[in-house]
């Protein structure tokens, strides 16, 4: 284990990327002035928990456990600063996948998110940091922006 994995928890660009989330979640907001309804995942547990707990748990097993795993082992290396070939690509399948069933904005303001889970991926060697971010992006954009 090296020192990064040993400390991610206490990594301050884990907090700056928590904080990301709420300037994210603040943007969006601006943007599309939505009228969020704090109750309806009590109404509807299920409806909140499945995009907000599950879905974010798997995508990361799959996504960054397996196929930003998987480029790093078969695909020459290369950077775009902070940011690895193999987290880049699998950032670009996550985000155009999310254009089957969102619309276009929605879609790819994946993007921007899915580079920080996979820097955290590459950062830490492990799925913890990457699926705690997802939970946390998902959960705050599915109590802002679902009714």
């Amino acid at each position: 284990m090296n020192a990064v994995q040993a400390r991610s928890w206490k990594d301050p660009l884990f907090f700056a990327a928590v904080g990301a989330a709420l300037l994210y979640w603040g943007v969006l907001y601006l943007l599309v002035q939505p009228s969020p309804d704090p109750a309806w995942p009590l109404r509807e547990p299920l409806r909140f928990l499945y995009p907000a707990l599950l879905y974010p748990v798997v995508e990361e097993v799959i996504f960054r456990g397996y196929l930003q795993e998987l480029a790093h082992r078969h695909l020459k290396p290369w950077r775009l600063g902070p940011l690895s070939h193999a987290n880049i690509l699998t950032s670009l399948l996550f985000t155009a996948l999310h254009f089957i069933h969102h619309p276009p904005l929605w879609a790819a303001a994946v993007l921007v998110p899915s580079l920080l889970f996979g820097f955290f991926k590459d950062r830490s060697g492990r799925l913890g940091a990457p699926i705690a971010l997802h939970v946390f992006y998902n959960s705050g954009y599915f109590l802002l922006f679902t009714q």
